[in-house]
């Protein structure tokens, strides 16, 4: 496992979001935020783009992918995975997830998603996912995504807690979440579906981190 190295002297670089922060009040999450830093781009993903509609579906029906998550509903083409999105369009209006579309700073290629879903306004907290696009491995993507993601959720969201899980094994996703300073919090049994089952379950590895930790390191 990799080891939370906590920040020194170096500032972690900004965050720029091109919307302002939603009141205390409010349970609307920022309109199409943009995320700038770390060398990528996250903004929202278009039902109506193509490219972006493509991108989704090679995420999600990517072999290793599957290996360790299995999705609630089935993206198989591009219309199922445009149905996708445009739900996750509707998630954020009504202010319960906001999934960003990850890319690089320079030349806007998608990467991958980052996600903070299942937002509870009372409790104060969300869950975390990412995946990576297989030519876009290997280059701390998911690393770099998931900082920006935590950094929006806690200063603009105005959460206190996001929570992480992963599939029991799955050891890349165990050294993401360590690095962007998710602590391990124990195992839960049985909580998410076995690779291609809906019938069958496993374990899960859980994370957690609080708005008051210290900022991770930068990548």
């Amino acid at each position: 496992m990799t080891e939370i190295r906590e920040p020194s002297a170096a500032p972690a670089a900004p965050v720029t979001s091109h919307d302002p922060s939603p009141s205390s009040a409010s349970h609307a999450l920022p309109a199409a935020p943009v995320l700038d830093g770390h060398g990528l781009r996250l903004r929202v993903w278009d039902p109506e783009s193509a490219a972006d509609v493509d991108a989704w579906l090679r995420g999600l029906t990517d072999p290793e992918f599957l290996r360790w998550n299995t999705p609630l509903r089935t993206v198989s083409d591009a219309a199922t995975a445009r149905e996708s999105l445009e739900n996750k369009t509707a998630d954020a209006a009504a202010g319960q997830a906001m999934i960003f579309c990850v890319t690089d700073a320079a030349d806007g290629t998608i990467l991958g998603q980052v996600g903070v879903s299942a937002i509870e306004r009372v409790p104060s907290r969300g869950i975390v996912g990412y995946w990576v696009l297989p030519e876009a491995r290997g280059r701390h993507v998911a690393t770099r995504s998931l900082l920006l993601a935590a950094r929006w959720a806690f200063a603009e969201v105005g959460l206190h807690r996001l929570e992480l899980g992963h599939a029991l094994g799955h050891d890349a996703s165990c050294r993401i979440a360590e690095r962007c300073g998710f602590r391990h919090e124990g195992t839960l049994r049985g909580a998410m579906w076995e690779a291609g089952r809906r019938d069958a379950f496993r374990d899960v590895h859980a994370h957690g981190r609080l708005a008051t930790d210290p900022q991770p390191e930068s990548p």
